[in-house]
């Protein structure tokens, strides 16, 4: 333990050169994997899917329909819990209300009926109140909570 470590030092003028790469004459590349993905062409969404011009149309024009107690529309305060269109363009609102007791419980089904059944492209519009499960605060959007000074 008690040995001293000599520490070898040697001068050089250059370091060495790699030696090139060489490559025969009868060498095949491998195929470019990313060739049959990069030729792929984006497909279409369908109009009733989400991001599909009808279903995106109904879901502005839930947006637009806002709760007479709360300033805030119905789809970001969360009564919203199902939009399905169907491939014939029939929309159906699956939806709940604060409180069985709302005093719109009446009239908010068929205001939001009639608001889809504007929508350029919707051939039907059925709306089913549900109240299971309960709506509750958390299904709020974030803007909702914002708006409503929860955040």
């Amino acid at each position: 333990m008690n040995e001293e470590r000599k520490i070898e030092i040697e001068e050089v003028s250059e370091a060495p050169k790699p030696p090139k790469a060489r490559v025969d004459a009868d060498f095949a590349r491998k195929k470019d994997y990313l060739a049959g993905f990069l030729a792929q062409q984006p497909v279409e969404a369908s109009p009733v899917e989400p991001g599909g011009d009808v279903y995106e149309g109904v879901i502005e024009a839930l947006k637009e329909i806002y709760d007479p107690e709360i300033p805030v529309n119905i789809y970001d305060l969360g009564l919203i819990y199902d939009v399905v269109i169907s491939p014939e363009n029939h929309a159906k609102i699956i939806m709940t209300l604060t409180t069985p007791h709302c005093p719109v419980a009446e009239s908010m089904p068929g205001e939001v009926e009639l608001r889809v059944g504007a929508v350029p492209g919707v051939g039907d519009a059925e709306v089913e109140l549900v109240w299971d499960p309960p709506w509750d605060p958390q299904k709020m959007s974030d803007e909702a909570k914002l708006e409503l000074g929860m955040l």
